[in-house]
């Protein structure tokens, strides 16, 4: 059965990965808190990608609907030839150089957008950059997924996951190559802003064992700190894959339900798979 994740002491239900529109979630950081609150999430982090301009008005709407907010964000990383994700949490908005971090790792994202809608017109799609960009909120975070909403939008399939697999992963028309942080970078801005570092949903990276192996070991070499174990993004096999691979590099375990829309991809604020009980969560001490 899918429940909450919750603290098993205290019975908190906690979701540490959600997204509004600061970057490419749909809801705004106030009725992305209202969602969590009539769901039963008592403990939300906002972990928008690259972005934490969302968390003051998160806090803000938090106070009134009795939701505490985790501060966080997501940061796009470029690992081996592969992009993979960073959530850093309990961070320190203010921080200087994990703002001028991620303003770095923003810069590059509207010419990338760019790159993608000159792709997809080769193959006679057009008006996708601007399809895209009116349907981000935050100009400077238009991602893959405001073009997947584009080209669902416009029938060019019938959902998310297949736009993906169809168009924007790579080796696919639609997919452009980008240069994100170093990971040892990323982490770094994270832990001096005061966070813990969190290996995002490592389920959804395409690596067999081997490169996996040595991801956890450059992550752990890093500073990072704990790995998401359970997320929406999971299969039921993979949760203990990953909890077994947090007790194996000494990391604790997160959880997250990588929320970016209502009925997108099948995921719900605060719906996931319990904790395995052999993992430390990343809040004990918070």
């Amino acid at each position: 059965m899918i429940v909450g994740c919750f603290s098993r002491k205290t019975r908190v239900i906690f979701d540490l990965h959600s997204h509004s529109t600061a970057s490419d979630g749909v809801l705004s950081p106030r009725e992305l808190v209202m969602r969590a609150a009539a769901q039963g999430v008592q403990v939300l982090a906002l972990t928008d990608h690259d972005e934490t301009r969302g968390v003051a008005e998160a806090e803000e709407a938090a106070r009134e609907y009795g939701v505490r907010i985790v501060p966080g964000v997501e940061i796009s990383v470029s690992w081996s030839g592969r992009t993979v994700h960073i959530v850093g949490l309990y961070i320190d908005t203010h921080d200087a150089e994990l703002l001028e971090g991620l303003r770095a790792n923003r810069s590059g994202r509207v010419e990338r957008a760019r790159r993608m809608g000159e792709e997809l017109a080769k193959i006679g799609i057009s008006g996708a950059y601007e399809g895209a960009y009116l349907l981000a909120a935050n100009k400077e975070l238009i991602s893959r997924t405001h073009f997947a909403r584009f080209l669902v939008g416009e029938g060019h399939v019938k959902d998310l996951k297949t736009v993906f697999k169809k168009f924007l992963i790579k080796g696919k028309p639609g997919y452009v190559t980008h240069q994100w942080a170093a990971l040892a970078d990323a982490v770094r801005w994270i832990r001096n802003a005061g966070g813990v570092a969190v290996l995002a949903h490592p389920g959804r990276y395409d690596m067999g064992r081997g490169k996996m192996d040595v991801l956890f070991t450059d992550f752990k070499a890093a500073g990072g700190e704990a790995v998401e174990v359970v997320t929406a993004s999971h299969t039921p096999d993979q949760v203990p894959i990953y909890a077994r691979y947090a007790q194996d590099f000494g990391l604790r375990a997160s959880c997250g339900s990588d929320f970016h829309a209502p009925g997108e991809g099948g995921r719900e604020l605060g719906r996931m798979q319990p904790m395995p009980v052999t993992c430390e969560p990343v809040w004990f001490g918070r």
